[in-house]
């Protein structure tokens, strides 16, 4: 299944993604949160789906899509997992994972601007496949992690270079701002995606290719990272795991290059769709 969330902000609706069609949800009667994934709400909502496909109402052409998964209890994100972005950054290869954690008010739709934040004048993009826990998880062995992954997204890891770098302490203030997290445009369930170890992800600026990768690439696969961060903290239904970025963002270019207002940024995954953000400045 494709699952999507439509409407305004912070007032989505859930819907479903049938043969590339749009439709809307509402009758489900249930959001996309936490309390979905754990009662197994994938189930019940592919049996709607079945019972009911022939009364879905398509979306109007121009509806805004949001984030797939409500507000998460937490974005957890894995920084340098991947060689050629540790190298291009001038980062060792890191022992265990790098971890971080980005703020739930930056999270938005595919399609909503990207703000730069005041005083930024460092904004980069990073492509970055996510994915969406489906049941709390403590201790998890990674022989029995992808029990606990509900599905897959795209997501641009949007970061302020100077916040996160030049300001003292952890990246976390690089990594919050709000619109820094641009998810979807869908969710795709497990069955949809037949390796997540082998997708090619990309980004362009304005049509100028930046980043153009392979999840074949990680350092830190998926089950790897789902028993990882569940001996440090307990993982709930609904939380967004993202697991880096290739090489290609502008803070390894040389010389730099960062966003600007009026820049367009484009991105996508195999099977994952494509989202595109225009960046304004903050007013």
């Amino acid at each position: 299944m494709k699952l999507i969330r439509h409407g305004a902000l912070n007032k989505e609706k859930p819907g479903v993604i049938l043969d590339d069609v749009y439709y809307d949800a509402s009758a489900f009667g249930e959001d996309f949160n936490e309390q979905f994934f754990e009662t197994d709400g994938l189930t019940r909502l592919a049996s709607f789906i079945e019972t009911s496909k022939a009364k879905l109402v398509p979306l109007a052409e121009g509806t805004r899509i949001g984030s797939p998964v409500a507000r998460p209890s937490k974005i957890l994100c894995i920084g340098l997992n991947y060689a050629d972005h540790a190298h291009e950054t001038g980062a060792p290869l890191p022992p265990e994972p790098v971890l971080f954690m980005k703020s739930t008010t930056a999270l938005v739709g595919p399609f909503d601007n990207i703000v730069i934040p005041k005083k930024s004048e460092k904004t980069d993009w990073e492509v970055e496949l996510a994915f969406v826990i489906g049941k709390k998880a403590s201790y998890v062995s990674e022989a029995e992690a992808m029990d606990y992954v509900a599905g897959y997204c795209l997501h641009n890891d949007v970061s302020e270079r100077a916040f996160q770098l030049e300001r003292n302490g952890t990246w976390d203030k690089g990594k919050g701002c709000d619109t820094f997290a641009p998810i979807g445009p869908f969710l795709a369930t497990k069955d949809e995606i037949s390796n997540p170890d082998n997708l090619r992800l990309w980004l362009k600026v304005n049509g100028k290719t930046m980043q153009d990768g392979n999840t074949s690439t990680f350092i830190f696969k998926i089950p790897f990272l789902v028993s990882y961060l569940s001996q440090f903290m307990t993982l709930l239904p609904g939380d967004i795991i993202s697991t880096g970025t290739p090489a290609g963002v502008g803070l390894g270019m040389n010389p730099q290059v960062y966003l600007k207002p009026g820049d367009v940024v484009e991105l996508g995954i195999d099977g994952l769709g494509q989202s595109r953000q225009e960046v304004v400045a903050y007013s």
